[in-house]
């Protein structure tokens, strides 16, 4: 598998928002809730590895990073004149660890483009980890590995 390094960009600041989440949390990871203002997301937060009926930010953030980068692939191979397969997928994992002390992100993505050719394949999501936000926003932040699987 082919790991592709990260690089460390200067703060982004937006010219013009295009969306804002607005989200509601109360009690944190111990029993907590969180809901968006209209209402699409409603979840109940547990601590991670514990008994207990909800999701943890951790989860969150590796749903959100894993849809945006999807995204951004999809946009990247757009302008190639690529054709993505149906199949196209994205496993993400998000540790919550710590070092020296404080608590810290580690992730990774393991990208999945069954019948893309490997070279071309690693291009595309080179670019799109330069591309998405989320990958934006982790690097130089916190410890990412992409994998083209």
């Amino acid at each position: 598998m082919a790991h592709l390094a990260a690089t460390t960009p200067a703060v982004t600041h937006l010219d013009k928002v295009l969306y804002t989440a607005k989200a509601h949390t109360t009690g944190g990871r111990e029993n907590g809730a969180s809901h968006t203002d209209d209402g699409r997301l409603d979840v109940k937060l547990s601590v991670p590895g514990q008994p207990g009926n909800g999701t943890n930010p951790e989860q969150l953030f590796a749903v959100g990073w894993s849809a945006c980068f999807l995204s951004a692939l999809k946009i990247v191979a757009q302008k190639r004149k690529v054709e993505l397969p149906s199949s196209v997928a994205i496993d993400a994992e998000v540790d919550l660890g710590t070092s020296h002390g404080n608590y810290g992100l580690a992730g990774r993505l393991k990208v999945s483009l069954p019948g893309i050719e490997r070279s071309l394949a690693e291009a595309l999501v080179s670019t799109a980890h330069e591309v998405c936000p989320y990958s934006r926003a982790t690097r130089g932040n916190i410890e990412v590995d992409i994998q083209v699987a």
